[in-house]
């Protein structure tokens, strides 16, 4: 195989492809936040709250990786986008658009869901 097919063969990766739809996320996450979100205040004070489910992983893996992966799963805030809008709920729609960028950011930089044998070991990747 010719070294450029090998290449692009790397760019196609799960890795790399999880990073682009991380950036993706991420990247729109932020768009519409700054269209329609409450402002960067609140966007500051909450993009990192989903992090608050790591120390549980230290104090039981199993129970960790769970409460872990609940908490940067699309799942949840796609839920609270779509109760969001049909609602009219700004607050809603603010919450879920912080909670996307946050699983958008974490994906773009390698973080994935956690399996409870180590905390690196990651459905991305090893850290």
């Amino acid at each position: 195989m010719p070294a450029g097919e090998d290449a692009s063969i790397r760019a196609l990766s799960p890795s790399v492809l999880v990073r682009a739809e991380g950036a993706a996320v991420f990247g729109l996450a932020l768009y519409l936040y700054g269209r329609y979100g409450r402002g960067w205040i609140l966007f500051a004070a909450l993009v990192l709250v989903p992090d608050i489910s790591i120390p549980v992983y230290f104090l039981h893996r199993r129970v960790g990786a769970a409460v872990y992966n609940l908490a940067h799963t699309l799942v949840w805030p796609a839920t609270l986008v779509g109760f969001g809008v049909g609602s009219e709920s700004d607050l809603a729609l603010s919450v879920g658009l912080i909670w996307f960028a946050h699983i958008g950011a974490d994906r773009l930089l390698g973080y994935g869901l956690k399996y409870p044998v180590d905390f690196k070991q990651t459905h991305i990747q090893r850290l």
